[in-house]
């Protein structure tokens, strides 16, 4: 079994990264323009061509109360969403491990004061709401069968991340789930930012665009420490070279230089890392040698994941 929780600190600030579940997705659309003899060396793929990815998420326990980055998948699917994208998230005995992890830290989705999405994802807002309860009162948000998942709790978006969500095309409706973002608009619980800044001491916004339009990384930042929860600016440790980017990014010169710009500061300011995809590192470090770039003060986490077979 996977382990739910790994702690660390940043200066005076406890920090958990949670293991939410896995899923598993064609590893050609992963690494987009990067041949397959390159990537399956890092990331072999099952028999359906797929590669494990983390739905790993991001805890903090701040003076003002606990600050959750991203939410996994949640519990809205069906069985076949579910084979498609290889997703194992149930929770014993939460509704997911998402649950289940926060619950090891001693915190419930009630105690949660702020959730940050990255971006609107189903895989990264997912789990900001839940499947209606049939003995839930009727709330306005009763059309799309879900209610918020932390009812306490100011949900962090990009302002246009969200009108993005909200007017998909042919390329990106399948990614952008209306009962993930919008009982959080009925509910009036969104606070929406526009580019960089900072959601509470300590805690801010870096609009790292390329992914999507809007897409946003979460930085720490206490006691002279730093460390930047990277989403899908960079999802996986095979995903540090410049050039290795997505398939699904809609603008891939944009992450390029979203890319450049963070792993340049990460290497002058020595940040931790912390990988939202990478099935087995959690956080690491960076350094640059002679044989180029390389991780330092990695954190494997236990996967749980069976070795796949290769074609």
């Amino acid at each position: 079994m996977t382990a739910l929780v790994h702690t660390f600190t940043v200066g005076r600030l406890r920090c958990h990264t949670l293991e939410a579940g896995l899923q598993r997705l064609d590893g050609g659309a992963m690494f987009g323009v990067v041949p397959r003899p390159l990537w399956e060396k890092r990331a072999p793929p099952d028999a359906r061509h797929r590669i494990p990815l983390a739905l790993r998420c991001l805890l903090v326990e701040h003076p003002d109360g606990p600050v959750l980055v991203d939410t996994g998948v949640g519990d809205k699917e069906d069985p076949r969403f579910h084979d498609i994208y290889g997703i194992e998230n149930v929770g014993q005995p939460g509704p997911t491990r998402l649950e289940d992890a926060l619950a090891e830290v001693g915190v419930t989705p009630d105690d949660v004061r702020v959730v940050i999405n990255t971006h609107l994802h189903f895989d990264h807002a997912g789990g900001n709401t839940t499947l209606t309860g049939m003995d839930a009162p009727i709330l306005d948000s009763a059309e799309f069968g879900a209610d918020l998942t932390f009812p306490s709790a100011i949900y962090v978006v990009q302002r246009g991340e969200l009108e993005f969500a909200r007017h998909t095309n042919e390329r990106t409706r399948a990614s952008y789930l209306p009962k993930n973002f919008e009982p959080v608009s009925i509910a009036n619980r969104w606070r929406l930012f526009n580019g960089d800044g900072e959601v509470t001491p300590g805690i801010s916004l870096r609009h790292t665009p390329g992914h999507v339009p809007h897409h946003q990384c979460v930085v720490i930042r206490d006691g002279g420490e730093t460390a930047i929860f990277l989403a899908d600016l960079i999802p996986t440790t095979a995903h540090l070279p410049l050039p290795w980017i997505m398939g699904y990014d809609l603008e891939p010169l944009r992450t390029l230089e979203s890319k450049r710009s963070v792993i340049e500061e990460a290497l002058a300011r020595g940040w931790t890392l912390i990988f939202e995809h990478d099935p087995s590192v959690a956080t690491a470090r960076l350094e640059r040698t002679n044989k180029g770039l390389q991780l330092t003060d990695i954190v494997r986490v236990a996967s749980g994941i069976a070795q796949p077979a290769v074609d």
